[in-house]
């Protein structure tokens, strides 16, 4: 199998994609078609939202599932700006005395299993129980799923459709089978490393081995959860069956996860965070989720004039750099859970025009980037975004934090569960230390943004640490340079990395000057970049653009 994913391989070109009537953008094809084919039958934005959030659940397995969570950020057709969070706590039983019981009672083989290499998949650490931190796997890095109320939540509140109606086309997908596309074919062979159990080895494997490009699968034992989910409702996956084997499955590894927890987990409908960018309205969801990052950065690029730079110039990315490395060092530092500790307003204008004093034309020297042993830097999921007819729009991401989560699948249910827990902290003095019922620090953030009048667009850039830098870059370009949007999602981007490099990729005009400025330069392939995803709503056109270091696609009509 040709290992090589770089897009730039590839000679094809991308522009913008337009209609009336509906529009899906998402990484993965199939997804995205069945997104559209809710619309075309009559269902809104929310309902195809579900339908390819599901959808993706079976063609990317890889970066999503229902064992993960997933937010929601959204425009109505009335034009209420709304967000919602269905995320996942703590057990009530997983304190910082438990789990660091537990792992210390653990045996070196096992421990070796809970920590991971640089893309997270399990190595042979050589952690001592003297020297613990957070498991990267494991059960006691799992942490309630929200998925499927999260689904249910979506449909009943805002769509006109039934659950049973949008989780068809996943079904069909799972039980009939489909080819598998390149990107996620090559993240696919991380199942061989991660997933040691023969029942999830069975339920991602085919002959013990990851699926090639093109290669047609079936996920007949996801199948029938989804099946049950339609018929039953999402109950099943909190107090039915599907708990009784995702409680097993955690307790039999040494986990603490119980049906109690399961039962008690319910989805929110939150006041979004928002910010103006150079005329721009910019949306986010609030904490425990990163998006104060993404707003702090925003304001104090508008400050200093970041945009106001020649696009091609070094000192147009120096300047967001330095904006963005503020915003992290603040947002990494404060973000967690509100219902535990208070978050300072971060996406205040007063306190960005502070916070730019400290930029200068030399980078910021060491800050203090990344949450302690969070390993959320590179994490994965994925992102869609849907318009409709009626004026609703909505930027909706679905995610296990890091590809397939903790390495447990569920009994016979083909559900993977998530690792987000393992952005807790087992020190006690941190913000984000672990707590029962505590929601850990999440690095999801769909996005709204308002450009002008009657001009609204939902968006997002998925990858752990790369999405608020990401939200930066796309609305840079389209509000400062004019950019169309399949030209915004297209453009070279760049990374602030928590090692204190600058990651680049290798067309981004002038990097050897940013070297020259001070920066610690490096070159990274595509897929270090983000997935990101843009459905805009101009007047009554729709516009679509999808991201080219991805497998998906921009569809409407």
């Amino acid at each position: 199998m040709n290992d090589d994913i770089d897009p730039d391989r590839f000679d094809s070109r991308r522009s913008t994609t337009y209609g009336n009537r509906g529009m899906v953008a998402t990484s993965q094809p199939l997804a995205a078609e069945a997104g559209l084919s809710i619309l075309r039958d009559g269902g809104n934005a929310f309902d195809a939202a579900v339908a390819t959030a599901a959808a993706l659940n079976v063609v990317e397995p890889t970066s999503t599932g229902l064992g993960g969570d997933v937010f929601a950020l959204y425009r109505t057709a009335d034009g209420e700006v709304g967000a919602m969070r269905s995320c996942g706590h703590a057990p009530a039983d997983a304190t910082i005395e438990n789990v660091t019981d537990a792992l210390a009672a653990a045996d070196e083989e096992t421990l070796e299993g809970y920590y991971p290499d640089s893309r997270g998949y399990a190595v042979d650490s050589g952690t001592s129980a003297d020297d613990l931190e957070m498991p990267f796997l494991g059960p006691h890095a799992v942490t309630v799923p929200g998925t499927a109320r999260g689904w249910e939540a979506t449909v009943r509140e805002l769509g006109t459709r039934s659950l049973s109606d949008v989780l068809e086309p996943a079904i069909h997908y799972a039980t009939e089978g489909y080819p598998v596309s390149p990107v996620i074919a090559h993240h696919w062979q991380g199942a061989e490393r991660l997933f040691t159990d023969d029942h999830a080895r069975e339920a991602y494997l085919f002959d013990d081995e990851s699926p090639d490009p093109g290669q047609t699968v079936t996920l007949p034992k996801l199948g029938d959860s989804l099946r049950k989910i339609a018929e039953n409702g999402a109950d099943e996956v909190y107090e039915g069956s599907i708990a009784d084997e995702i409680v097993d499955e955690i307790q039999s590894a040494g986990g603490f996860m119980t049906k109690a927890d399961l039962a008690d987990f319910e989805p929110e409908f939150v006041d979004p965070v928002s910010t103006t960018y150079n005329g721009a309205e910019v949306y986010e969801l609030p904490p425990s989720n990163q998006g104060l990052i993404a707003l702090e950065a925003l304001n104090i690029a508008e400050e200093i004039g970041a945009g106001e730079h020649a696009y091609d110039s070094p000192e147009r990315i120096h300047a967001f750099t330095e904006a963005m490395k503020l915003a992290f060092v603040d947002g990494h530092h404060y973000i967690t859970d509100p219902d535990y500790e208070t978050v300072p307003p971060l996406a205040s204008k007063s306190y960005a025009s502070e916070r730019a004093q400290a930029i200068g034309s030399s980078p910021i020297q060491n800050p203090d980037v990344g949450v302690p042993n969070a390993n959320a830097e590179d994490a994965d999921t994925v992102l869609l975004t849907v318009g409709d007819e009626e004026g609703n729009l909505v930027s909706y991401i679905n995610s296990r934090f890091a590809g397939f989560g903790s390495g447990l699948v569920a009994g016979d249910t083909g559900i993977a569960l998530q690792n987000r827990g393992a952005s807790f902290s087992l020190d006690s003095e941190h913000p984000n230390s672990l707590e029962p019922e505590k929601r850990p620090f999440h690095t999801l953030v769909p996005a709204i943004a308002k450009l002008d009048e009657d001009d609204w667009m939902a968006f997002g850039v998925m990858g752990g640490y790369m999405q608020p830098q990401g939200h930066v870059q796309v609305l840079s370009n389209l509000v400062d340079y004019g950019m169309n949007p399949q030209a915004a999602l297209d453009a070279a981007r760049w990374r602030y990395r928590e090692d204190g490099t600058l990651g680049v990729e290798d067309r981004l005009p002038n990097a050897v000057k940013l070297a020259r400025k001070g920066h610690d330069v490096g070159v990274l392939p595509p897929v270090m970049f983000g997935g990101a995803q843009l459905v805009r709503r101009r007047g009554d056109t729709l516009s679509g653009a999808t991201e080219p270091r991805k497998d998906g696609v921009a569809i409407g009509f």
